[in-house]
């Protein structure tokens, strides 16, 4: 008699943040659940009690995302990631991520495998707010990237740019709290990872 097959499934969605796995072998492979893409004139972003996407505004101008654009589950701006930053305060948010595909990908609520390849040290209003910049595992284009220095240094300084002026309203000014201090490569970035993942496991548990 042939027995059947044992599979596993989630009976409900697990949520984005605390139900997903970080990665099949982080900080070199994680996962990214992405909230935007750089077809959204709306800026998604996910509602932290339910772990659906609710509408946080409309881009301002012509802003869009120059990839796509989300988070790394089961991570946390705390304490270590600040005294990375050298700042006081982490954004209390989870990890950001901008993931470099050469296909085009205009749907948004998905999961990805991406490979870290450098960021974007982020200060909003005194909190550390990284970005981590990752390509798209196994992409055809990207996929053998494995730091930002094999990056165009354009593509880099349009991600410099979109966080630097995504928050802008019309008729006001800018907003000088606002800052990138400093790109780093593939080290930096598995060492605020690995911060994250940390700042996590205090602040959630394992």
């Amino acid at each position: 008699m042939k027995r059947p097959m044992k599979t596993f499934f989630e009976r409900y969605r697990p949520h984005p943040w605390h139900g997903l796995p970080v990665g099949p072998n982080p900080p070199e492979v994680v996962s990214a659940y992405i909230e935007i893409t750089p077809f959204d004139t709306v800026k998604f972003e996910i509602d932290k009690e339910t772990g659906y996407l609710h509408v946080d505004r409309p881009q301002a101008f012509n802003s869009l995302p120059p990839t796509l654009y989300g988070f790394i589950p089961r991570t946390y701006c705390g304490e270590r990631v600040a005294k990375l930053a050298g700042t006081d305060k982490g954004d209390g948010d989870p990890l950001d991520v901008c993931v470099l595909s050469e296909r085009p990908i205009d749907r948004a609520d998905i999961l990805l495998k991406a490979r870290p390849v450098g960021g974007l040290l982020m200060i909003d209003h005194g909190e550390a707010d990284d970005k981590i910049i990752a390509v798209l595992e196994q992409d055809p284009v990207w996929g053998g990237a494995r730091d930002i220095r094999e990056i165009p240094s354009s593509l880099v300084e349009r991600l410099r740019h979109y966080f630097l002026t995504y928050k802008w309203k019309p008729g006001e000014p800018k907003d000088e709290q606002v800052t990138v201090d400093r790109i780093y490569g593939a080290d930096g970035a598995a060492a605020v990872i690995e911060a994250r993942i940390a700042d996590y496991d205090a602040r959630f548990g394992r």
